[in-house]
């Protein structure tokens, strides 16, 4: 039986699994996008979004409890500083994969994982769209009565 066993091995051992998810947390925190197979993208995910949520609130134990498990200063600083201030208000879901097709040497799922704010491409249509909650009594009517006056007094001229 196979009970509580979610976590993927990615044919490794457990100190070479977590340094590769360390240091490829480092590099998608100091480049924003990073390309990967599909399963370590998934794995990645994981593992770097609760540090993300960790780092929306600065205090010391939060730095330390990132800092345990990236091992790197500067990606620990870039996540306090630039990354938490940019993903501030949002409540989940930091980072996007993209499956990018097969690679040539091995046929390897490829996938693109990065860090969803940094993306301009897709958030320049979510910034240009913005959807507001109208209801439908009494919302229009004044909008919509404006212009007849203005009509009304075309005409008398």
């Amino acid at each position: 039986m196979r009970h509580g066993k979610k976590i993927n091995h990615l044919g490794r051992k457990t100190a070479h699994r977590k340094a590769m998810l360390s240091n490829m947390a480092c590099s998608l925190i100091e480049h924003k996008r990073i390309n990967t197979t599909v399963a370590k993208a998934k794995a990645l995910k994981q593992f770097v979004e609760p540090l993300i949520t960790k780092s929306k609130d600065d205090t010391t134990h939060n730095r330390r409890l990132v800092f345990g498990r990236l091992r790197q200063k500067e990606a620990v600083t870039e996540l306090f500083r630039e990354v938490a201030t940019k993903i501030g208000d949002r409540p989940g879901g930091y980072t996007r994969i993209i499956k990018l097709g097969n690679r040539l040497g091995d046929n390897a799922d490829m996938a693109m994982i990065e860090l969803v704010d940094y993306n301009e491409i897709y958030n320049a249509d979510k910034a240009k769209k913005k959807t507001t909650r109208r209801s439908r009594r009494g919302g229009s009517k004044p909008a919509a009565a404006a212009p007849v006056e203005t009509k009304a007094s075309n005409e008398e001229e």
